[in-house]
């Protein structure tokens, strides 16, 4: 079909001097047009930094182990080392995939004795099953630790910058009150007046984590949230006057749903790496004062206890202080450098 021709007292444009679009500027156009939302662009950096994907890969290795050890594992964290249903005394300080004069005896006869991966403690103990279980239980401290921080840190930032004036001024001095507490001393003096309020308690989690595990959880919940409340506020101080947020007080929407649904989503970046560095924070926490005999009760063990365990034999086995230690690292440096991959991808002001 002809192009008709332009009338020359016609105010109409002149289709003749436009042309078609080839197709490789509509594949172009409809790449420019793809939608995206900011989650998935963020995910897709995060994606692109090698870093952040190993140690991704690294968090999933441990946690499938925890997950698939005890199941596999036919020893118990505390359960020491039996042949025919007698203990065998000589399973002591074993080394790696090493067997004791019974088992061996065992295997011998032909019969199947599960190895010790990571070798046997001073205690006849299966040492991997140890480590897999500290780990399990200093990977739960973090976690708690970083729900608390989240839940009571956003909330409280929220409140804080929101509403500003003289409730932002009094906030914040509690928070530079609450900053200024030693936690190693109040976890310290709560585990000397918890221990004495509920040394006869019956609830089993009490009793299987000990008054110095529920006196961190404590001081968790009541001192390590001060840096995120500070964050969440400082972030809200700078998005509480643009104009969807007066739109929405003009309509008269209440304050809680202008935090949850306008507010909050936009400080979803910092929010996400506050909490992903806050993890590694609390389980070197949890390490060092188990390490220092302030954390969970024997014979539940963790990762900082059972550096502390070697450290008597630290010259006659020192694989027994490498396994814990080494664990230590990846999980805390991991979670760094996830943390510091989630800043990358999600902070707007890191991106080019």
């Amino acid at each position: 079909m002809d192009t008709p021709k332009k009338n020359p007292f016609s105010l109409q444009i002149d289709v003749s001097r436009f042309e078609k679009a080839t197709e490789e500027e509509k594949r172009q156009q409809d790449v420019m047009s793809e939608s995206t939302t900011f989650f998935k662009d963020g995910m897709r950096k995060l994606m692109k930094n090698p870093l952040a994907v190993a140690s991704m890969i690294v968090l999933i290795l441990v946690i499938g182990t925890i997950i698939i050890a005890p199941m596999v594992v036919p020893y118990g964290y505390e359960e020491m080392i039996s042949v025919n249903g007698k203990r065998d005394k000589t399973a002591k300080n074993l080394g790696p995939f090493e067997y004791s004069k019974r088992e061996q005896a065992v295997i011998d006869e032909g019969g199947s004795v599960f190895p010790h991966i990571m070798g046997t403690d001073s205690q006849c103990r299966d040492y991997f099953i140890r480590v897999v279980e500290g780990t399990k239980i200093s990977l739960s401290v973090g976690l708690f630790a970083s729900i608390l921080v989240l839940i009571i840190g956003v909330l409280y930032g929220s409140i804080s910058g929101y509403l500003g004036g003289k409730v932002d001024l009094i906030m914040m001095r509690i928070v530079d009150i609450i900053y200024s507490l030693p936690d190693m001393l109040i976890i310290i003096l709560l585990s000397v007046v918890l221990n004495e309020r509920l040394a006869n308690s019956n609830n089993p989690v009490i009793q299987s984590l000990g008054t110095n595990m529920v006196s961190i959880f404590v001081v968790f919940g009541l001192l390590y949230w001060v840096g995120m409340a500070r964050l969440v506020r400082g972030e809200i101080l700078k998005i509480k006057n643009n104009e969807y947020i007066l739109a929405a007080k003009a309509v008269g929407a209440k304050s809680s749903r202008i935090i949850r649904t306008h507010i909050i989503p936009n400080c979803i970046s910092v929010i996400i790496i506050t909490t992903a560095l806050q993890i590694p924070s609390a389980i070197f926490t949890e390490s060092f004062l188990s390490f220092v005999g302030m954390g969970v009760k024997a014979p539940m063990p963790s990762l900082g206890s059972l550096a502390n365990s070697a450290r008597e034999g630290l010259q006659s086995y020192p694989l027994q202080l490498v396994f814990p230690a080494v664990t230590i690292v990846l999980i805390v440096l991991a979670f760094n450098l996830l943390g510091d991959g989630l800043r990358d991808a999600f902070d707007p002001k890191l991106r080019r």
